[in-house]
């Protein structure tokens, strides 16, 4: 899915007049600010709304949308077993325990993840030559001292976490090679027997619609089910691709709830290729709003978590190169569409934009081999500003080098600009304008500016 532009000077014109059609509404954060909160709505209609968190980022702006907006929390990495125990019989609680405590703090339910994944497990674990006696006492003790440390006080665990293939057959993994497929009733039961009122998860992705594996899935938790193993709900994460929603979700929520488990989707995020656009933005929020409505639709649908819910604390862009703004939340913590459409799903409603805005516009006004000037106007109309803040994410390693009219700073690819003292008044009906120099290799697409 990824594309590139080649980098030939007989595109310039086309970037420079394209760039009008890159603009942002300032009116955007304040209308969110006026709605309840997210936590609010899914409450009301007996839902769960989480979020994956970073344990050392839950202060300042991140910690407050974090305690404000959402109900459940799921550490993203300080649960798993390479955080918790890197070296064998040395652990490490540092960020677990931040969060459940933060969770505390703020009325919210957390979900532990994860117990028994291929994935993320220290290296003397991995490295290490194990009978199946032996690896079967390890995964046990690993279950009993975790889940028993935070026994009672977290809601549930994803005990298992993506035992399958594509194509329905199990993975080939530590767990599966030494103890074969009855690793995950045996994880299962440990569990149970460690935190008996923590309610427990089989998790995997790409198993949201109807398809080879979410039918493996299905067909292990009947048979767990028929054979007594304790097993309470099956988590979708629904790492999802824009425009790859799939047409079966609900479906497929409605006939694992009909085995008499509950379904939550927990990882929830929607990537694009970048750079984003306002038509991206928006078929974004219509895919978040599709997703939650098909869980509220449910009785048995606990309820969504999102996998992070800004983008600056997202693991896309990280592992999809050039793909990202997978989040409800841009990378300065403003709300956007796909927030919106979780508003709406949840049987909210979303103030309208005010008529007076005031916009960002970027452009290119030279380009050479290795670098290029940029211009940034920010202009109003039926609206003012006292002062400006424009922010964006530069989508293929472009680097600020000088700046004049603004100071710049740029923080890996997202990049903030500020009015300096003469330019930061712009009345209705007016405009400013700032400049850049920076440098560029390979391809040098154009951003979309938000007004802060």
């Amino acid at each position: 899915m990824r594309t590139s532009r080649s980098p030939l000077r007989s595109r310039l014109t086309t970037l420079l007049t394209g760039a009008a059609a890159l603009t942002a509404l300032l009116g955007a954060a304040p209308a969110h600010a006026a709605d309840p909160p997210l936590r609010d709505l899914a409450d009301a209609k007996g839902k769960v709304i989480g979020t994956a968190v970073t344990g050392s980022k839950l202060t300042g702006t991140y910690g407050r949308i974090a305690g404000e907006e959402f109900n459940f929390l799921t550490p993203g990495n300080a649960m798993k077993w390479g955080s918790v125990e890197p070296t064998r019989g040395n652990f490490n609680w540092t960020e677990a325990d931040q969060i459940v405590d933060f969770a505390e703090a703020n009325g919210q339910r957390v979900r532990g993840h994860t117990l028994v994944w291929h994935s993320q497990n220290p290296s003397w674990l991995t490295n290490g030559s194990w009978t199946s006696a032996q690896l079967s006492q390890l995964m046990n003790d690993h279950i009993a001292t975790e889940v028993g440390r935070y026994k009672g006080r977290l809601a549930a665990w994803d005990v298992v976490n993506e035992p399958f293939n594509e194509d329905g057959t199990y993975r080939q993994t530590l767990w599966y090679n030494g103890l074969g497929a009855d690793y995950i009733a045996q994880a299962l039961t440990a569990a149970r027997a460690a935190d008996p009122s923590a309610r427990l998860y089989i998790n995997d992705y790409n198993v949201e619609g109807v398809n080879a594996k979410s039918t493996a899935l299905y067909n292990l938790v009947k048979s767990l089910k028929e054979r007594g193993v304790p097993i309470d709900d099956v988590g979708l994460q629904a790492h999802l691709i824009l425009g790859q929603v799939p047409s079966t979700l609900q479906q497929n929520i409605q006939r694992f709830a009909d085995l008499g488990v509950d379904v939550a989707i927990t990882e929830l995020d929607i990537r694009m290729q970048l750079p984003a656009t306002e038509a991206k933005l928006a078929q974004q929020g219509t895919e978040y709003e599709a997703v939650v409505k098909a869980c509220v639709a449910v009785s048995r649908c606990t309820g969504v978590t999102v996998w992070g819910f800004t983008d600056s604390d997202s693991w896309i862009p990280d592992t999809f190169p050039g793909q990202g703004a997978a989040t409800p939340y841009d990378e300065n913590y403003a709300p956007k569409p796909a927030y919106s459409g979780i508003v709406t799903a949840l049987g909210g409603t979303t103030t309208p934009p005010p008529t007076g805005a005031c916009t960002a516009t970027y452009g290119v006004t030279s380009q050479w081999n290795t670098g290029f000037t940029g211009q940034v106007t920010i202009a109003c109309s039926g609206a003012s500003l006292s002062s400006w803040r424009a922010n964006w994410t530069f989508g293929a390693g472009q680097q600020i080098t000088q700046a004049w009219n603004a100071t710049c700073t740029q923080t890996g690819a997202a990049v903030s600009c500020t009015n300096v003292s003469w330019n930061g008044s712009v009345p209705s009906g007016g405009s400013v304008t700032f400049g850049f120099n920076a440098n560029w290799n390979g391809s040098n697409p154009l951003p979309t500016v938000t007004l802060a």
